[in-house]
């Protein structure tokens, strides 16, 4: 077998949405298929430059608010890391960030309790102006009980920046401080949102038909 062929058949290769990959031994040649389905239809729904538009804005309005103090933006994982980052990039106070996770589902159905994944200690809220960063509100169950929480540690300040807002699919009641967009109840991704932790790369927000 030619050296040649054999750096051919150890590439990668992309066809038709699916990724698959060739093992190769000295002597043979074994076909492993790792399959990933980029097939889903996704419309822009808002594009890269509005969102950033956006993300400046809100910006903006947390430095005028907060003038003259700093600010610990309370990120939400997964979803809100890259909305997170990207607001901390723009805001022109000082800025820490902390990192939360939560999680109120066993498998694919709802406990109807929130429990915390991953926490923060009590230190990193307390006397701070806190800012808890989200991707979408949506019920808005899993934010009152995670503001509730902050809440009892004493910060000097606490408040709420969602990139989008589905305001229609409210359970409780809600409202966040600091809304990038407000959308309907349609099936989203990117900037951070995902389906089966597939696109959160994309630079826009899209919705999957």
């Amino acid at each position: 077998m030619s050296k040649l062929f054999k750096l051919f058949c150890k590439s990668f290769c992309i066809e038709k949405g699916n990724i698959k990959r060739i093992a190769v031994s000295d002597n043979n040649i074994s076909f492993s298929v790792e399959s990933v389905s980029m097939t889903d239809t996704i419309d822009v729904l808002i594009s890269e430059d509005v969102i950033d538009a956006r993300i400046r804005e809100l910006a903006a309005q947390i430095d005028a608010d907060y003038a003259g103090k700093s600010v610990t933006l309370l990120c939400t994982l997964k979803g809100a890391v890259f909305f997170a980052c990207e607001l901390a990039k723009r805001i022109t106070i000082p800025v820490f960030m902390e990192f939360i996770q939560t999680s109120s589902y066993v498998g694919t159905k709802s406990t109807g309790k929130v429990s915390m994944k991953l926490d923060v200690d009590d230190s990193a809220v307390k006397d701070k102006n806190i800012i808890i960063i989200e991707d979408v509100i949506d019920t808005g169950r899993t934010l009152s009980v995670v503001k509730e929480m902050m809440q009892a540690r004493n910060p000097a300040s606490l408040k709420v920046c969602s990139l989008l807002d589905k305001h229609e699919c409210r359970t409780v009641p809600f409202e966040g401080d600091y809304i990038g967009f407000t959308i309907g109840d349609d099936f989203i991704v990117g900037y951070g949102l995902d389906v089966d932790q597939k696109y959160r790369n994309l630079p826009y927000i899209g919705i999957v038909r």
